[in-house]
């Protein structure tokens, strides 16, 4: 978890690598990407953060589709080793063959939404590489859901810090509130899907 103080002193440059990394690679799917918006759209409206509230909405989006967009073409590079590879304890093709199944379907939902999600954020893009999604559909929803995403977080701390600027002595609080609600929506969706899995079989 980042300090008011902390998005201060990183600036942009810190930003835009966290929201990068966060979407985009699989091992950073625990950074703090949802809040530090939120604050950095907070700590603008109170003047806290000497940026333009435009610039920062702007370099959040180009690094999230950016990040995004490597994670699609890792996921690519995986999945053309999975497609050839044999059948093993921690491997069967039968996942990618669902994995497939379930982006036909709700391609579209899984990358708009999931951009509001921890850990889904991060693994959507890499899945939808890994089964080898038209890539022009996902470039379509992947700028689409980083526009919603930077612009909601972002727009909405700004107008709040600039409406109630005491908003900062809560802020730990808020953010404690975010991980509570994305951690529950989280794991309702894992025991959901797992439970559709039993009912499809």
């Amino acid at each position: 978890m980042f300090s008011s103080q902390e998005i201060i002193k990183g600036g942009l440059i810190l930003i835009a690598i966290i929201v990068f990394a966060e979407n985009g690679l699989f091992f950073c799917f625990f950074l703090p990407g949802d809040y530090m918006l939120f604050s950095a759209g907070i700590l603008c409206g109170t003047g806290d953060f000497q940026v333009s509230v435009l610039t920062l909405t702007a370099m959040v989006i180009a690094a999230a589709i950016a990040g995004a967009t490597f994670g699609y073409y890792s996921g690519s590079l995986i999945g053309n080793r999975l497609l050839n590879a044999k059948d093993s304890f921690f491997f069967k093709r039968e996942f990618i063959i669902k994995t497939r199944y379930y982006y036909i379907k709700y391609a579209g939902n899984t990358l708009l939404i999931g951009r509001f999600l921890p850990i889904v954020r991060t693994f959507a893009p890499i899945l939808a590489g890994v089964i080898n999604m038209d890539f022009k559909k996902f470039m379509i929803y992947n700028s689409l859901g980083a526009v919603l995403w930077a612009g909601l977080l972002i727009i909405g701390g700004y107008y709040l810090g600039v409406k109630f600027p005491q908003i900062l002595n809560y802020l730990e609080y808020i953010i404690f509130a975010f991980i509570a609600i994305t951690s529950i929506i989280v794991i309702k969706g894992f025991f959901s899907a797992k439970k559709n899995d039993k009912e499809s079989n």
